[in-house]
Parts: C-alpha cells; structure tokens; sequence
C-alpha cells in the first residue's frame, strides 16, 4: 500500500512519494510541489532525481534487462494482467491523487485509471508472433520480434496515467525495461502507480524518476537508454529527435494535433453538435486529439453556430468535483497561453460569439468555453493549437477547398468528418494528411487502433496490434531446406 501521512497540505490526506529505483522507493534532498489547477494551493513534496539516480536506474534496468527479455509470451502477459488488478486494487487512490494534480473531476479521474487498467488488459491477449515472409524450395525466411532495451519513456500533463500507461505496457509486453519521467506538472499518479506495480514485477523492469526538462535531456542523451518515447510539444520533440541521433536511439514522437473537424451540409445537427462540443470541450480542450478547428458546411453554418452556442452552456465553470465534462486548465504555463489566445482574439476584433472570460471564479485556471465565428485562416487562433476551450467555427463550400485548409502540417494527429454517406466520408477522410480519421464520432483514441501523427504531429506511434512493432526489433530468419 502507498505511503501516507496526515498532515498533507491541500486534501484530507497527504501522501509520500518517492522516485522508484530497482524495485525501492528513492528519497531525494530535493523537492517541488505542484500548484492544485481548482484551488491554486501547493500539493504534496515530489522528489527531484538527480543525475546519479538516473545513472542508477540506468544500472537496475541494465540488470534485469538480461532476465526480462528472455522472459516468455506468457510470463510478460501474466505479468501486464498483475499489473492491471493492482491498478484496479487502488483505484481511488490514484484516482483522487490524478484528480488533484490534473483538476479533473473525480468521475473523469476515475475512468482514465479504470482506462489505463485496459490498456494493460488488451495486451495480455496480443502479441506479435513470428511470421512466414516467403518460402520456396531452397528457404523459408521469417520475421521474428526481439526487445529493443530500456525506454525512456517522457510523459505528458494532460492524462498522466493513461498517456504513460501506454509507453509502460507496450515495452513491458515486448521484454523491454521501461525508466519513465513524468510530467513535473502532474507527477504524482505516475509515481505512486510505479511504487505499487513493483509488488508483481521484478525489480529494474519498471521505475520512475521525477525531474524537469534537464532530466529528460539526460535521458536522450545517456547511452544506456535505448529508446525514447516522448509526448509532448514539437519544440520539444525536435530536440529530443536531434539529440537521439547521437547514439541512434530508436524514437516515438507523439506531438501537437491543430485538428480539424469538417461537417458536410447533410448532417443532423441534433445529433452532431453534441459530438462535435464533446470533441472541442471535454477536459477543457486539454485533448490531444480534439476538434481544434470546426469547418462547418455554410448552408447550415448559423444553425449549428447556434446550436454550438447552446451545448457548450453544458461544459459549466464548476467547483463540484463531480461535474463530469469539463475542469480548469490544469496548470498555469497553459492557461497564461491559453489567455494570450483570447487576448489575440479580442485585440484583432474577431467575433467572440459565447465566452471569452478568463478568470470567472476567485480561484482556479478557469476559462469558459469560447466560440469564435469566421476568425482568418491565418489567425493565431486557427494557425496554432489552442489546447483550450477555445474553438475557431469557420464555414466552407467546396471539398477540395476544406480539405487544403484542413491539412495544415501541424495537423497531423488526429480528424473527423461528419456525413452519413459513409463513401463521401471515407473519400474525404483519405485525403486528409493525418494519421487518424475519426466519422461520426468525436475524436478518442481507441486502445485497439495505431494511433501516430504525421508530419509535424508525430513520428511512430502507439497502441494496437501494429504498436507493439515501435517497441521491437525485427529480426530476419533465413533458414535453408
């Protein structure tokens, strides 16, 4: 069980949190605290790693390396669905811990660590098997899957436990050893998971260690780390790509997704403007794969605008930590970015039809969901991923005209399109320049579908079967007859 204390700052409780080395929890002389995104209150300590802690880790993963990874199908999958029970044994704890680090609310929090336990189920029955390639008289050649090392895997803020569950459970059911940093703005669900998942596995195969950016620059550069995996910025994601070179790191990038969201002229728009709030306003708009951009058929443009305006009075500024939907923006570095948006908006006159409030309660990093009607296409607000409730609604009449805006290169990650002629979406679907196309359906990552952004949104990918393929070397087997 976790550690616990009573004298916590902001909560009835206070844990302890340590990084996790080689199967033990670390402390460290050093700390920070997160700032609670509803109250704006400080959090619990979380401990700083320092260089040698990671050279240690490094070490520990090295060790057990040797063991893991002639460990069998069927040992690896017992293992992920352990780690999956203990996930679901302490569910309220890492819910109400991801709760107060992330300002979700307490049901969201609770099914992204449900959901997390998923990820981990689906790949207790999925693996990659070896595969006959060609055959004749004189060989078979086969393609065989062997581990790549130890991942570095860097996390994101913005759903802390399922994002990083996805990087831990795909080296671990491929016979990899996993260090993971966490985001320094959300640290605490991460690192209180790794300590009680080393109750079902062995010591150096899963450890986590908390820092800032200078941790994971020594991550991609350490020579002893194998692999990187990486979600975050496109700033950052350079960088990371640039410095995995030095060592020829294999790398997965999972970055930013402007995405665009086209509703064709024959839609029911009783139906569909629920999704497509849902797709922009869920989590405050803190969705990799949220409608971004909302290009609407212009024969139907004022009615959905209204009827926009309408459900987006259901994603409410709300201290109930129940309240499903919607939450705060989840830490104060994207809610100033997020206020520098609507600032840009108001300063250039755009047409603010619903929102544009900043700050509307004494505390918290509120803003209220912000629709803007036909601001320029080369606005800041259309150009740049707001990561926000803020939504650009912009009108179109010709396909070919939609898809050239929609495919902006900083959209690679995710779409949808709304029709219910199933071929004129999927014709339209296959010319937009992004590695997932959702239809008739807001924009969710599926834990069965590869998921991975193209051009500046991404470089490999995640999840599914194919997934798994990220986190392998392919060996050939040629053997003669």
């Amino acid at each position: 069980m976790p550690s616990v204390e009573t004298n916590g700052s902001n909560g009835d409780s206070s844990y302890k949190f340590f990084n996790v080395i080689d199967g033990k929890p670390r402390p460290s002389k050093d700390h920070h605290q997160v700032i609670d995104p509803r109250t704006e209150e400080p959090l619990w300590d979380a401990p700083i790693a320092t260089p040698q802690d990671l050279d240690d880790a490094v070490a520990a993963a090295t060790r057990a390396f040797k063991t893991w990874k002639n460990s069998t199908t069927a040992e690896r999958q017992k293992a992920v669905h352990e780690v999956a029970e203990v996930i679901l044994k302490n569910v309220d704890i890492l819910a109400e811990v991801q709760m107060r680090e992330t300002g979700k609310s307490k049901t969201m929090s609770k099914f992204d660590v449900e959901r997390a336990a998923w990820h981990f189920e689906y790949y207790r029955n999925v693996t990659l098997e070896d595969e006959l390639q060609y055959e004749d008289d004189t060989v078979q050649i086969y393609s065989t899957h062997q581990p790549i090392g130890i991942l570095g895997a860097i996390s994101p803020w913005n759903f802390p436990m399922i994002l990083s569950v996805i990087k831990v459970v795909s080296a671990l059911a491929t016979g990899n050893c996993v260090i993971i940093k966490p985001s320094p703005f959300t640290p605490y669900s991460l690192l209180k998971f790794c300590e009680l998942a080393q109750s079902v596995l062995p010591p150096g195969v899963f450890q986590v260690l908390n820092g800032g950016a200078e941790l994971g620059e020594q991550m991609t550069l350490h020579p002893g780390i194998h692999h990187i995996s990486f979600t975050g910025t496109i700033a950052v994601g350079q960088r990371i790509l640039q410095n995995c070179t030095k060592t020829l790191k294999k790398v997965i990038l999972e970055l930013a997704g402007n995405n665009a969201c086209i509703v064709c002229e024959d839609v029911d728009l009783a139906k569909v403007v629920p999704l497509v709030a849902s797709g922009a306003l869920f989590h405050a708009g803190q969705v990799c794969v949220a409608s971004k951009r909302i290009y609407v058929h212009e024969s139907l443009y004022d009615r959905f605008l209204d009827m926009l305006v309408e459900e987006s009075k259901k994603y409410v500024v709300d201290d109930d930590e129940n309240s499903p939907a919607f939450s705060p923006l989840s830490n104060k570095v994207n809610y100033d970015r997020a206020v520098g948006i609507v600032e840009d908006c108001k300063k250039n006159g755009y047409k603010i039809v619903t929102g544009g409030d900043v700050k509307p309660t004494g505390k918290g990093y509120w803003i209220t969901p912000t629709i803007v009607s036909k601001p320029p296409e080369d606005s800041l607000i259309v150009r740049e991923e707001q990561f926000a409730p803020i939504v650009p609604v912009l009108s179109w009449t010709s396909e070919a005209d939609v898809i050239a805006r929609a495919n902006l290169d900083n959209a690679g990650l995710g779409a949808s399109v709304y029709t219910p002629d199933l071929a004129r979406a999927r014709k339209i679907a296959a010319q937009l320049e992004s590695g997932t196309v959702w239809i008739n359906q807001f924009e969710r990552p599926h834990h069965a579908g590869f998921f991975g952004g193209w051009k500046l949104s991404g470089y490999g990918g995640e999840l599914g079967k194919e997934g798994l393929l990220h986190y392998s070397q392919i060996k050939t087997l040629q053997i003669a007859k």
